[in-house]
């Protein structure tokens, strides 16, 4: 059997017992031509199929592998932490202290709660600010993802600013009337959403380096905006750092702008790539929640041992220098990429451009883009070919057009001379 075919049976099998032969719609490789790859193993910056073909790895499961694949520190602390067992559904030390460790070192948190996923902290973080607010309504940004919480699944509606309505079978109508929707940077909408709705509005929450339908740069003046309605009008702020936490700076894009959120959502490096989610804020705001408010949220695999462990053993190397050394890197490798979409094939990908901030980057057919709609409206059919001529060439990105890719520590010059080979030679 062939490596292709091989990958085909896998995904076929996948078909009949999986929805969409995937857990997670993203990794099906939908409008490709190619099959999704089936990935059994990763070492650094490398990642390898079923068929042990090497790919340099630029999705890096999405954003948590800060380091890199199988960090040595990390995975000796995980096999030290599996001996002693690895979920006790009670009380254990270690979440305390990568709770010490995070309080150390972010200012504007008082108190974290560990949950088990992005979704499941951005679900409780607008449960919290409903129950510190008393009010329901919330408004959200087209182009932030925030999960698959009901209520975060909206897309504008065709009324008055604010206006939503669900963008997922499912959905009722009279969550969506409660999520007000409008356009990334739209000072006014914002403003006459809150005259609107006077009173009603317990929380803004955004992304404040939006990264899950493209990388949205905003700026700053529009988030500490954001931050001044809500002082004027008694909403909290919630800063979804799902991505951004712990990436652009230790302290995300509240250290990088200087904005202190009410409520801050974290996932993916705060667990070294184990699942886990997180909601900090003051302690008077967290205080709200169970046992001792009224607000509930309850997990059994909340502040798992282990996920406390490789967050904690992750967290620690991160320092100043090495966000200097993403910030190298990442430079290199979009320049690399951005020459050779230039150079291909008499420039058959000249029209796409490596927008990055930070060690994130995403390659897009414009110069800027703020918001959704900046977006060109074909942008997959020329991604497709471009994903599928880098995958040939032993090269991995995310499949899908509006994901980002991911620079670790382990993408070294090594890795970069490699890549500059493969951009050069299909490897077979």
């Amino acid at each position: 059997m062939s490596e292709i075919d091989k990958q085909k049976e896998l995904f076929r099998k996948s078909k009949e017992l999986v929805p969409g032969g995937v857990h997670s719609p993203v990794r099906s490789f939908k409008g490709l031509h190619t099959t999704p790859r089936f990935f059994e193993k990763a070492n650094g910056a490398y990642i390898y199929d079923v068929d042990q073909k090497e790919y340099i790895d630029f999705c890096m499961s999405f954003g948590p592998l800060i380091l890199g694949h199988k960090n040595s520190i990390v995975e000796e602390a995980l096999h030290e932490a599996l001996k002693r067992g690895w979920s006790f559904g009670a009380c254990e030390p270690y979440s305390l202290e990568l709770v010490d460790y995070l309080l150390k070192n972010l200012p504007h948190v008082q108190q974290i709660r560990f949950v088990n996923s992005g979704t499941e902290a951005v679900m409780t973080a607008l449960r919290l600010a409903r129950g510190v607010t008393k009010r329901n309504k919330v408004i959200k940004f087209n182009g932030c993802y925030h999960g698959h919480v009901d209520s975060m699944l909206i897309k504008a509606g065709s009324g008055l600013a604010g206006t939503a309505e669900a963008s997922s079978g499912g959905v009722p109508e009279g969550v969506a009337q409660d999520t007000l929707i409008l356009e990334l940077g739209d000072i006014e909408g914002v403003k006459q959403c809150f005259k609107d709705y006077k009173d009603q509005i317990a929380a803004i929450i955004i992304e404040p380096l939006p990264a899950n339908n493209g990388l949205l740069i905003q700026p700053k003046e529009f988030l500490h905006f954001l931050r001044e309605i809500c002082d004027q009008t008694c909403a909290l702020l919630i800063f979804d750092e799902v991505i951004s936490g712990f990436r652009v700076a230790f302290g995300g894009m509240a250290e990088i702008t200087g904005i202190n959120p009410d409520i801050v959502t974290y996932g993916k490096i705060i667990g070294g790539g184990l699942p886990v989610g997180a909601i900090g804020a003051s302690k008077f705001i967290m205080e709200h929640l169970a046992p001792i408010g009224n607000v509930y949220q309850a997990g059994t695999l909340s502040a798992n041992p282990l996920a406390m462990v490789g967050g904690l053993m992750t967290l620690k190397q991160m320092n100043k220098k090495s966000y200097e050394t993403l910030g190298i890197q990442t430079k290199k490798i979009v320049d690399l990429l951005a020459n050779w979409m230039i150079h291909f094939n008499d420039g058959q990908f000249s029209q796409f451009k490596v927008l990055h901030f930070a060690s994130l980057f995403w390659i897009v057919p414009k110069d800027e883009v703020r918001k959704l709609s900046d977006i060109p409206s074909d942008i997959t059919e020329g991604f497709n070919k471009l994903f599928e001529e880098l995958l040939n060439r032993g090269i991995y990105l995310a499949p899908n057009a509006y994901e980002v890719g991911f620079i670790s520590l382990a993408h070294n010059d090594e890795v970069i001379r490699d890549l500059e080979h493969r951009l050069e030679h299909r490897i077979q």
